[in-house]
Parts: C-alpha cells; structure tokens; sequence
C-alpha cells in the first residue's frame, strides 16, 4: 500500500521531508488519500513555508525508515477527523512553524552519529536508486 509523504527539494542534493514535533518525538505524516497530503501541502504553502512536493512511496518502505532514522510515523486514513487538539496537527499545520531557512544547511552527522550497518544491495537498479533517495532524506 502507498502512502503520500511531503517532500522538499525532492530529488536534490537537499532533499528534506516534512516532519512535526509531538511531544518531544519527530513525527512524519504518511498521507493514505493523496488529496489530504495536497491540500496540507496547500497549508503550508500559505504559511510562507517552501512548497512541498507529494510523493507516494510504499507504507511499510516508510515505517522502516522512519524508524530506522529515529522517527515515528503517524498513518492519516482518507477522512481522518480529529478528537484531540494534537491529532488535529496530523490535518492542518501548526500557525508556528520552526525556522525553515537554515534547513538545507544542516550539517552531515559524524560517521560515529550514522547508522554502523553497510547497506544491504538488492541488485535491483530501481531499488537501489529509491533507497538512495531515502537516505538522502536523513
């Protein structure tokens, strides 16, 4: 099953996805209806925050880097309505975001600070080239 995450800068050197602070966790959306994630692209936009591209990417691809990167990834099924002030954050962005213009400038974590494991190659040229592009999101 595919789910619909935020991109930006998609495909670049710099390419980030977008995340909330909840509670002291950083929280990726993952979209069911691609719709939804447009329209919340659409929020963010009109916030000032830089446009966001919306890519569909496999769930469980999803769930393992996000987990894998230290993340917790939160499922917004199509018609989602929210009970709780928090959960309407999985709908609509927050009125104040985090300071944006220094993003892409974030320095590389130290070798120490990355993951230990060498990558495991599928030998599928597509595969690969996916698992790059997630990476680079770290």
């Amino acid at each position: 099953m595919s789910v619909h995450v935020l991109l930006f800068d998609a495909g670049s050197e710099s390419e980030g996805i977008h995340s909330l602070e909840l509670n002291g966790a950083t929280v990726v959306l993952l979209f069911e209806d691609r719709d939804d994630a447009e329209r919340y692209a659409g929020l963010l936009e009109a916030q000032d925050f830089p446009v966001p591209t919306v890519e569909a990417i496999e769930r469980r691809e999803m769930e393992e880097f996000c987990s894998n990167a230290g993340y917790e990834a939160r499922f917004v099924p199509s018609g989602f309505l929210p009970q709780t002030p928090e959960e309407r954050l999985l709908i609509a962005p927050p009125e104040k975001n985090m300071d944006v213009t220094t993003w892409r400038d974030q320095p590389e974590p130290a070798l120490e600070e990355r993951p230990s494991e060498e990558p495991i190659s599928t030998g599928n040229s597509e595969l690969e080239d996916f698992r790059r592009r997630l990476e680079g999101l770290l």
